[in-house]
């Protein structure tokens, strides 16, 4: 069966989270180099089927873009290009990485792996794929 990806992409870091097979579980998959991103995902599709790729939409509050939009916007122009049979869907991200700062902190994490910023961009894309798989069942 095939899983969702979720993607917390950034302009250094890309945090990735999964579906399990029957699309009941996010879990974090890995934090890579931005560059790094496509060909990470053409090997993960060659051993994973995925049926959509999810990717945080970065706004304010106010629903403007941030800094970090335009980056999004490229990403999903090269994964368009690249994987022109799987659709592409944006979510919003607006307090992600704060939610996964504080996911950590409950977990009971050690003060030095929650400032490991690749582990708050796994668990963000985490929590925004749990979000998305919430909002449609």
């Amino acid at each position: 069966m095939p899983r969702i990806i979720c993607i917390d992409y950034g302009g250094k870091r890309t945090g990735l989270a999964v579906t399990d097979p029957l699309k009941i579980i996010a879990s974090a998959l890995i934090t890579i180099d931005s560059k790094e991103l496509i060909p990470f995902l053409k090997k993960y599709f060659q051993q994973e089927e995925v049926e959509l790729i999810l990717i945080g939409h970065p706004l304010n509050l106010d629903d403007t873009e941030t800094h970090a939009t335009p980056l999004v916007k490229e990403a999903i122009k090269k994964l368009q290009k690249e994987f022109p049979h799987i659709p592409i869907q944006t979510v919003d991200e607006r307090y992600t990485s704060k939610m996964a700062s504080q996911a950590m902190v409950q977990m009971g994490m050690k003060k030095k792996d929650r400032q490991k910023k690749g582990n708050i961009d796994q668990i963000a894309a985490t929590i925004m794929l749990q979000e998305y798989m919430n909002s449609i069942s």
